[in-house]
């Protein structure tokens, strides 16, 4: 029993290191002007979607990413660690995209992909905070999602039936859900394996078309021909049939006027004995200023 498993990934902000060129005058963010990561709870999907395929013999993973040309990079890694494939959605219409629009992309290039018995996403993106990506995926194929997933307990794709624990706020909660299923997987499940040296040397070359110039397509049409492997694909709005009015900017009813680093400094420290009444003028004091409440 083999499964088709789908990973969709993200290329972030590294936003440790946000600064006033962070934003453009649209009000998007400036990708270009930050460091970029593989958004770490995606990498924690990738790894469920590597034990799935470890697990079912003949399984495939593909990742899927919307982004820059360069979020190539993040394709690259998953490959690294043992993804058999990735699929590059990047085109200029797409650019400014909020999750609504995001989630329209990603479902229509899961929809151009075909068959597929499981996909996986990380909970949420570190640069928007919203968990909500994945979860509109699963509205708009259709499908059963589950949340904030730690393990998959058991898969019997002749049932059609997966068994899933999930973090909940105040411990777990196991569930069943019918396949195919979205699954959106929490930071606390397993941490991805590192990279494989042998798919390292094997990968490292690969690229996606806009990473080439005119002359190394060329140069490369040989070496394509003959290792496939290395080129990964990738896709416009117009290959995965997207409608104009739900992509990028044109589809994002979402604006954000501004984001600022904010560093809180102390005007002024009070050192405390720890006494009752000392503690009790804390709590007063901070009543007053309606800084609890």
């Amino acid at each position: 029993m083999s499964l088709k498993i789908v990973v969709l990934a993200k290329q972030v902000p590294d936003t440790r290191n946000v600064g006033p060129d962070a934003m453009t005058p649209e009000g998007t963010v400036n990708r270009a002007a930050l460091p970029a990561v593989f958004n770490p709870d995606d990498l924690n999907a990738l790894e469920m979607a590597l034990r799935l395929k470890e697990q079912f013999a003949g399984s495939t993973v593909s990742v899927v990413t919307m982004g820059l040309p360069k979020s190539a990079d993040i394709i690259r890694e998953a490959l690294y660690r043992g993804a058999d494939e990735g699929y590059v959605i990047t085109d200029r219409p797409l650019g400014g995209a909020d999750t609504l629009a995001t989630s329209y992309t990603l479902a229509q290039a899961v929809k151009k992909l075909g068959t597929y018995d499981i996909i996986l996403c990380g909970r949420q993106a570190i640069d928007g905070d919203t968990a909500q990506v994945g979860p509109q995926v699963a509205e708009k194929l259709g499908l059963t999602q589950v949340t904030y997933a730690e393990e998959i307990l058991s898969l019997d794709k002749e049932a059609g039936r997966t068994v899933i624990r999930r973090h909940i706020d105040g411990g777990v909660e196991t569930v069943e859900a019918p396949l195919p299923v979205v699954v959106t997987v929490n930071g606390s499940a397993a941490a991805c394996r590192p990279r494989n040296a042998k798919r390292v040397m094997k990968y490292k070359n690969a690229t996606a078309p806009t990473e080439r110039t005119a002359e190394q397509q060329e140069t490369l049409k040989d070496t394509l021909a003959k290792k496939p492997y290395l080129n990964i694909n990738q896709w416009g709005a117009q290959d995965i049939d997207a409608d104009p009015a739900q992509i990028g900017k044109a589809g994002s009813p979402t604006n954000v006027k501004t984001v600022r680093n904010i560093v809180f400094k102390a005007k002024e420290s009070k050192t405390l004995t720890g006494s009752d009444a000392d503690v009790e003028n804390v709590i007063i004091e901070l009543l007053n200023e309606k800084i609890i409440g």
